[in-house]
């Protein structure tokens, strides 16, 4: 209703904002507009103004009545057929309006020394709800992706396969067999520090076009890419375009050099080209020997993005550890002319901990994403098969994926993106707390509930205060989801499930769904009927896939 009173006031004041306010006691209605908003165009006592709206407004289906009170004007609501125009609008949705801006997004951004990691995956959590709460408000959404495969990182598990892998190929899966090289290269940098230097001059070799080092590094990433990819599958990430570090740092380069001659840069005493910036420093942006560094190649990268989709906005998804770092990119692009860097946006995210503490890849101790997602999987097959012993084993196989995957996504999802936290593999899976298998649960006890029944005609008759607890409940998530889409901020929807599941699972264990008198009996499927709904599309904002079965 709150949508249409704005509506309302907006073609009786002609005025292109209205904000409406709650009044602080039920007895002077649902709504409140207060008449200051006008007074100063209308140059009119706001009394006034609200006694004359008040006359002139005709109300329309769900407004019980309008009435002035001072500079205030009320709106009482029917409740009957408000909840009937809110259940009706889920059971009955409207198409949505697409929006023509286009959205592009970058998730995860890997290293091509290692296999993808507990970080890669709340960052791919991000990105996949971040894309689907975009689509959700009628943006179109290009996800892309930048693989970082070539640097001194890379040079390292490069230079121990060169060393000490015999031309060995993969016998695992591809990425893990790459990072073994990187933590083999850590422990033989150890006894011998010389290898830190012989890996910065496997760059410089690869950056003069040494042809036996461009194979060595085409190869090894290949194998990294590959991996990657199969991750990215069984999760649901969706690549459009993946841009290469190696295709881009040489154009870099030019945009580097064509700033240093455009006094834009300058060189420092140890014959870096760098650029000053009062508020952030100097940033080294090529080295004195030549060789390139990450915001070398991301300069050109940002602007052939612009050119390749002329997006109104660009987000990046990437570690609060690089806030610094995109700062000075949005700055030197605006630098350098361009100003659509403006609508270009950093989404930081913290840092996710196990109980066994922090992760280091280069000492071999690393959480990778597979291992977890297998750990995952493990754990809710284990509790799949003592729940529903009848189970096929192919069935149970589907549904543990399902279950492990929204224990993992929704607990990287529930907290707010900046927040660092602490991962429990067993406590994210708890079919009972604040969990995504817990909100499965509902969904799936809501589904058993319409399984029972045959088609009914929805009803709207509710006395129940857990009832009109739920339909209020329900009557925000289209603002819940605007809001979570605008302002990037997934855990909004999380916590508005949550506080769903948890309505929802009330209700049923106190009222009588299919044995109800039939008016009742109609009124509560349409109410279960709608929270599934609501469930299902939570669900799949957050990038996990529904069970109507557990």
């Amino acid at each position: 209703m709150q949508t249409q009173i704005i509506n309302l006031l907006k073609k009786y004041t002609k005025l292109k904002e209205v904000n409406l306010e709650t009044p602080p006691s039920p007895e002077l209605g649902d709504y409140t507009f207060p008449c200051f908003q006008l007074a100063k165009i209308e140059k009119k006592n706001p009394a006034e103004i609200a006694a004359t709206l008040a006359k002139q407004i005709k109300p329309i289906k769900g407004i019980e009545k309008i009435r002035p009170a001072g500079p205030y004007l009320n709106f009482f609501i029917n409740k009957n057929i408000q909840e009937e125009l809110i259940l009706s609008s889920i059971l009955k949705p409207k198409k949505l309006k697409k929006s023509r801006k286009k959205v592009v997004i970058e998730s995860p951004g890997p290293n091509t020394n290692k296999p993808l990691h507990l970080g890669h995956l709340r960052n791919m959590a991000l990105g996949i709800s971040i894309k689907n709460l975009q689509e959700a408000i009628g943006n179109k959404v290009i996800p892309v992706d930048i693989i970082n495969d070539r640097g001194v990182h890379i040079a390292k598990s490069v230079l121990a396969y060169k060393l000490y892998g015999r031309n060995k190929k993969p016998d695992k899966k591809p990425d893990h067999f790459v990072g073994d090289f990187y933590v083999l290269f850590a422990k033989k940098a150890a006894e011998d520090p010389q290898l830190e230097d012989e890996a910065q001059k496997l760059v410089q070799k690869y950056e003069a076009k040494d042809r036996a080092t461009l194979y060595i590094f085409k190869k090894m990433n290949a194998w990294a890419i590959q991996g990657f990819n199969q991750t990215y599958k069984r999760v649901g990430m969706k690549i459009q375009k993946a841009y290469l570090e190696s295709q881009h740092y040489e154009k870099g380069k030019e945009i580097v050099i064509n700033g240093l001659k455009r006094k834009i840069f300058v060189k420092n005493n140890e014959g870096s080209i760098v650029v000053n910036l009062e508020e952030f420093g100097e940033k080294v942006l090529l080295r004195a020997d030549g060789t390139s560094i990450y915001i070398t190649q991301d300069l050109y990268v940002a602007i052939k993005r612009h050119k390749d989709f002329h997006m109104h906005k660009m987000i990046y998804i990437v570690g609060s550890e690089q806030i610094y770092h995109f700062k000075v990119l949005f700055k030197i692009l605006e630098l350098l002319g361009y100003k659509y860097a403006r609508n270009y946006l950093h989404l930081p995210y913290g840092m996710v901990y196990l109980p066994e503490g922090k992760m280091k890849s280069r000492e071999g101790k690393i959480i990778d994403a597979d291992s977890l997602l297998d750990q995952m999987h493990n754990l809710a097959k284990k509790e799949i098969q003592k729940r529903y012993k009848n189970l096929s084993k192919k069935e149970a196989e589907k549904r543990s994926e399902i279950i492990a995957q929204s224990a993992i996504k929704f607990f990287l999802l529930k907290y707010d993106s900046l927040k660092d936290f602490t991962f429990f593999p067993e406590k994210s899976l708890s079919f009972d707390g604040d969990t995504g298998p817990y909100i499965q649960y509902t969904y799936a006890r809501a589904s058993s509930i319409l399984r029972k029944t045959r088609a009914f005609k929805p009803a709207y008759h509710f006395t129940e205060e857990t009832e009109h607890q739920i339909i209020n409940h329900l009557s925000r998530f289209q603002e819940t989801i605007k809001e979570a889409a605008e302002k990037y901020r997934p855990h909004l929807i999380a916590h508005y499930s949550l506080d769903l599941a948890h309505l929802f699972n009330e209700f049923y264990h106190k009222y009588p769904v299919l044995t109800a008198e039939k008016i009742i009996k109609e009124s509560r499927l349409a109410l279960v009927k709608a929270t599934q709904q609501v469930l299902k599309i939570s669900l799949e904002l957050l990038g996990i896939k529904p069970l109507e079965k557990m």
